[in-house]
């Protein structure tokens, strides 16, 4: 089985449908999201459908947490915030609906999605260095997790369940086998935000059968975007930063 890994979105249906067409043509039978949907970007709607059409396992994550009032906007930025502010009150009724039904866990035999961290779910952690790492796998059951939130691309390994050695391989496009671990922790990156200094929008792909998981690039029209965040009166900066990938 092919599983294609949707990172954070955040409303940018370009490279959206930049990265279904890619996974489309890995050949990807099943879809997984890891949330934040919404946020920073232009597009809240046409990404939940595209979400939703695709029928994503998905989890609930920060952004769209806030969006339904359920965290506190003392924990976003300005710049966050704000898109937070701008994406509410265009929301449709069905995009609602369909976030509020989001779960922070979601398992499935093999696998189990989860925004930010197994560790605490609920407080959208980091996982960004082997130390969170740890905390997250202590907590994994399945031999498979998928996260996001830090926008930036790694794979964690432990060969056995309960050992404190792990493998960790941090790059902008990744392909490792994972033969012989018990405990995979895959962070894809972002599809509508990358933080690793690749502009490019950042997708996962595992084969269960090869066992081997990749993290891949594909490009999309990033001034497209940036002129819509503009046009929507979002903060500049939402716009200037998909050019550098920051």
């Amino acid at each position: 089985m092919r599983i294609g890994i949707l990172g954070d979105i955040h409303s940018n249906v370009e490279a959206l449908r930049a990265v279904v067409d890619a996974l489309r043509h890995d050949d990807a039978d099943i879809f997984v999201q890891v949330g934040d949907i919404v946020g920073y970007g232009p597009d809240p709607s046409p990404c939940v459908d595209i979400v939703r059409d695709l029928g994503c396992i998905t989890c609930m994550g920060n952004h769209d947490a806030a969006v339904l009032g359920l965290l506190d906007l003392s924990y976003f930025n300005d710049k966050a915030r704000a898109a937070v502010e701008w994406t509410r009150p265009r929301l449709r009724p069905s995009d609602v609906e369909f976030l509020r039904a989001l779960p922070l866990i979601e398992q499935r035999a093999g696998f189990t999605v989860v925004h930010g961290s197994l560790h605490m779910p609920d407080q959208f952690g980091y996982v960004i260095s082997r130390v969170e790492a740890q905390h997250a796998l202590d907590e994994q059951t399945t031999r498979l997790c998928f996260i996001g939130h830090s926008h930036s691309p790694c794979v964690y390994l432990r060969r056995t369940p309960n050992t404190r050695e792990i493998d960790a391989y941090a790059d902008s496009e990744i392909d490792v086998s994972y033969r012989g671990f018990q405990r995979v922790l895959l962070n894809v990156g972002s599809v509508g935000q990358p933080r690793d200094e690749d502009p490019r929008a950042a997708y996962g792909l595992v084969d269960t059968d090869e066992e081997r998981v990749w993290i891949k690039r594909v490009a999309y029209d990033v001034p497209a975007v940036q002129q819509k965040i503009l046009a929507a009166g979002l903060p500049h900066l939402l716009a200037s930063r998909l050019a550098l990938g920051i």
